[in-house]
């Protein structure tokens, strides 16, 4: 009888996080380990094997949602193949890697930023997509270093091109990584957008993301949406819940009456969130909605976590 693994031991043995083994088991049935009497997982030497080979295939740039079907003869004709084709350019993003903090590719991302490189913006954050599992790309790159942008756009400390070049790259970047996450059957469904005068996109992006990485199905509708067309989103897709990212301006006096207008249209049994870091200039009429705050994406998770009890995904995590 094969030896059986606890996750912990897996981890180890692959060099992939215990969170992403969870991922790629829920979301692209990578492995079906078996279960103990007490529902805790238990992972074969084949698992093992597999997953090694997994994270193997991602390293060389794979995408998780393209190799998590292909058999293991498959995966080890795919490395080599990629390994004889691009040997100077895998062992450079290998090397890059070596040594470096979410911090340091913020920093390389805000050098790129400030002198309006937007080849090595873009460079620096496929390989940090390569480098890193998704929720600390998000939650130590994505988000800090667009936080840095528009507090020193805001500041003068950086031009509006300086701006618009950072948000343009990283908003193509985050559009294709969202549309090229595999949809998970029977997952709760949210749907992710900005309110009508709130054009900037970014924060909800990383929200339908975030969610998404949860278990969620991530509905996102785009920016600047009137609280009626939300609401018949929201119903016409029986969404468990409606995530709002506010980040620019501050101060729009329509504002409070759409977000009262949206609470009234979902009903009481709808949960609203609402993050950005403008949202916190509403907090008095996200109190009277009963929305749920959130300040940043570690928030938001635990927010969603929350939420998954009542709504929990059909397969268990």
């Amino acid at each position: 009888m094969d030896q059986k693994h606890t996750i912990k031991a897996v981890a180890l043995r692959t060099g992939l996080s215990a969170h992403l083994i969870r991922m790629w088991e829920r979301r692209y049935e990578a492995v079906n380990p078996d279960r103990s009497d007490t529902n805790r997982r238990l992972y074969s030497d084949a698992d093992i094997k597999r997953l090694s080979l997994l994270r193997r295939a991602t390293e060389i740039g794979e995408s998780i949602g393209q190799v998590a079907g292909l058999s293991d003869d498959e995966l080890l004709s795919l490395i080599g193949q990629a390994q004889i084709e691009t040997p100077f350019k895998r062992a450079e993003v290998k090397d890059r890697s070596a040594g470096i903090s979410p911090e340091d590719i913020v920093e390389r991302a805000w050098h790129a930023i400030v002198n309006l490189d937007a080849d090595d913006l873009q460079a620096t954050i496929l390989d940090a997509s390569v480098m890193l599992t998704q929720p600390v790309l998000m939650e130590k790159v994505v988000e800090p270093l667009m936080y840095r942008v528009g507090e020193k756009w805001n500041a003068g400390d950086v031009s509006v091109a300086h701006e618009h070049m950072a948000s343009a790259i990283v908003r193509s970047f985050l559009g294709g990584y969202l549309t090229s996450r595999k949809k998970i059957p029977h997952a709760p469904k949210m749907v992710i957008t900005t309110p009508t005068g709130q054009r900037h996109e970014l924060g909800a992006l990383m929200a339908a993301l975030t969610a998404h990485d949860l278990g969620w199905q991530s509905i996102y509708v785009g920016p600047d949406l009137p609280a009626h067309d939300i609401a018949r989103v929201a119903r016409q897709e029986k969404a468990q819940a409606v995530a709002l990212s506010i980040i620019y301006p501050p101060n729009d006096p329509i504002l409070a009456g759409e977000l009262n207008r949206l609470r009234q249209l979902l009903g009481d049994d709808i949960p609203i969130i609402i993050g950005g870091r403008a949202a916190a200039s509403y907090g008095r009429v996200i109190d009277k909605i009963k929305a749920i705050p959130v300040e940043s994406l570690s928030d938001l998770r635990r927010s969603l976590e929350n939420i998954h009890i009542n709504y929990p995904c059909s397969k268990p995590s």
